[in-house]
């Protein structure tokens, strides 16, 4: 049996996870135990992904330092790696020599924008586009091979449209709004802030000088979101104006030759909840006739189909998107 290793580093957290097909299916790939690893951060150097990754790698070896021996392909997806990390194709070298150091063995090795890994994931490899919205935002339409179609995923300081970051920035203006007595609409999240981070005074130090700026303004999605289904207006009109956005960069998203199917996945898409109707609602109006599909997994496991694919030496480099190397196909 083939045994890969799929690795997803976001900004609210790392993880990584053993992998082996046992049946020709497309759901007989059986995932493991999982490690997880903290946030990566982004310096005046720029993204920590790379050292992230290697970190991951050496504890999978340490964890289960004989299935790491039957090793065949490693598939890796990161958010900012097109953007934030100088050299992706560097990393990908990085990783094969990590491996071979480690066990003496060549694998072929992937690394992809978040985006891909998330596709790969949600829609198990079939063409289509999707919305992954997570601390970041980030949509994407793939069929694999020849089409491939990236909307936003730029940040939180130039888009993230509907992410996590997003959100919590949108929630954190509001409450700053209230408590400069301009907009009392925003009382609720103002009480919310006060519970999580201090006293308003203390908000800019605690953003301004962070490395993981974004994932601690994600971190107060979580209560917009609370705030939004216990009927508060100003929670409610965040995350409608969330579930918007992200509609419009699927439909974005969505090259016409694909497939008109989306699926919606990440950690601040509940369905159910006020961004998922809000999001369905504005998908359908933008492009009727749309499948609006669940995600059949989440980015992890598109990382281990990722890594399925460059063992098996059926993915090659497509920057800014994808890079390949190491020995595919070994």
């Amino acid at each position: 049996m083939s045994v890969v290793l799929g690795i997803d580093i976001g900004g609210s957290g790392t993880r990584a996870v053993l992998a082996e097909r046992t049946g020709t299916d497309a759901t007989a790939l059986t995932l493991g135990g999982v490690l997880t690893g903290d946030p990566i951060g982004v310096t005046a150097t720029g993204s920590t992904v790379p050292s992230a990754a290697l970190a991951l790698v050496r504890r999978v070896a340490e964890a289960w330092p004989d299935r790491i021996r039957e090793l065949t392909g490693i598939g890796v997806g990161a958010t900012g790696v097109a953007t934030l990390v100088e050299r992706p194709a560097d990393l990908v070298d990085a990783l094969a020599a990590e491996v071979a150091a480690l066990t003496d063995r060549r694998v072929g090795v992937a690394v992809a924008i978040d985006a891909v890994t998330a596709h790969l994931g949600a829609l198990d490899g079939e063409p289509g586009a999707i919305v992954a919205l997570g601390t970041g935002a980030i949509a994407f339409g793939t069929d694999g091979a020849d089409i491939w179609r990236r909307v936003d995923g730029w940040g939180h300081l130039l888009g993230d449209r509907g992410g996590g970051a997003w959100i919590g920035m949108h929630g954190l203006t509001a409450a700053m709004r209230a408590h400069d007595g301009v907009d009392s609409t925003g009382e609720v999240l103002l009480d919310a802030a006060r519970a999580r981070f201090g006293e308003p005074l203390a908000w800019p130090a605690q953003l301004y000088t962070r490395d993981d700026r974004a994932g601690v303004l994600a971190s107060f999605a979580a209560d917009v979101a609370r705030a939004a289904e216990a009927g508060d207006a100003c929670g409610t009109e965040i995350m409608t104006h969330a579930g918007r956005e992200a509609a419009r960069s699927a439909v974005a998203a969505l090259d016409p030759r694909l497939p008109a199917v989306v699926a919606a996945t990440g950690g601040v898409f509940r369905p159910g909840e006020t961004l998922a109707l809000a999001f369905e609602r504005a998908l359908t109006e933008l492009r009727p006739g749309v499948e609006v599909r669940a995600p059949a997994g989440d980015p992890l496991l598109g990382a281990a189909i990722l890594a399925e694919r460059v063992a098996a030496g059926r993915i090659a480099t497509h920057a800014p998107y994808v890079w390949v190397g190491g020995t595919p196909g070994a």
